[in-house]
């Protein structure tokens, strides 16, 4: 009986062994938050349907291309496809979205003001310097009446396009990644909601004015044209866009960050 018990906890173990060693890896890029959230939470999921998910945390929004352009990472989670188009454009590369996952309202926050309408003239306004995110923080300051555009629909606006300026507002491109942590040095500043986030900023309390979130921005999962078919990227991407993906964006979020599918 024993040395049954043995063979049969040696077959066990084989067995673990042998799904361990079938199981393939997927490398992915993703800003922190939401992102790497939403990957950790669908990575159990994967693991059952043979996908070894492994999650590289990035801090800026030029790396996780460039990596998975090299090959030297299969995919990547933080960008919405005006930012793929201009990269792609820019840098001679033909990355492509896989499946839209969630949007993330821009929002614009001040420690000084509770309002738009008390930001003084010459008032300092901080905007992501990407040109994708120039264009639709611009976008957001136009739509509250801030500025004027000459093109109110343009997603590539940039400050070359403002028409008209009343209180003579004082426009600065920095990094996304450093916009929350200039907010008491300016005015207003006009913050990606993963980078909010991640500095304890909740949108729907905290921005004084906020995207209403169009599909144009939804964030992708983003492969090359070699592996978007991939089962594994396709497992994947059918994973990011479950029913139980859905909930826990809802549920965790609260309106901070909507479902785009």
């Amino acid at each position: 009986m024993m040395l049954k018990k043995r063979y049969l906890l040696l077959a066990a173990l084989l067995g673990v062994a042998s799904f361990t060693l079938r199981a393939e890896t997927l490398t992915v890029a993703a800003s922190a938050v939401p992102h790497a959230e939403i990957l950790e939470f669908v990575k159990p999921q994967l693991a059952r349907q043979g996908v070894d998910l492994q999650v590289k945390v990035f801090d800026d929004y030029v790396q996780p291309n460039v990596q998975v352009s090299e090959k030297h990472i299969d995919v990547n989670f933080f960008q919405h496809q005006p930012y793929l188009d201009k990269y792609n454009q820019s840098h001679g590369t033909h990355l492509v979205g896989v499946v839209p996952v969630h949007i993330e309202p821009f929002g614009v926050y001040s420690h000084r003001y509770k309002s738009l309408a008390q930001v003084p003239d010459e008032g300092v306004v901080a905007i992501p310097n990407d040109p994708a995110n120039v264009g639709r923080a611009l976008l957001l300051l136009a739509r509250n009446g801030l500025i004027t555009l000459k093109d109110p629909h343009n997603i590539l606006s940039t400050t070359q396009d403002i028409v008209a300026n009343p209180k003579n507002l004082q426009i600065r491109e920095l990094d996304a990644a450093v916009l929350p942590r200039v907010l008491d040095q300016v005015d207003l500043a006009v913050i990606n909601t993963n980078y909010a986030l991640e500095a304890k900023l909740t949108p729907t309390r905290d921005a004084i004015a906020l995207e209403n979130g169009r599909s144009v921005y939804a964030n992708l999962l983003v492969a090359r044209p070699d592996n978007q078919n991939s089962p594994a990227v396709k497992k994947l991407a059918a994973a990011l866009n479950s029913p139980e993906v859905r909930q826990f964006i809802e549920s965790k979020y609260k309106g901070s960050i909507i479902p785009a599918f």
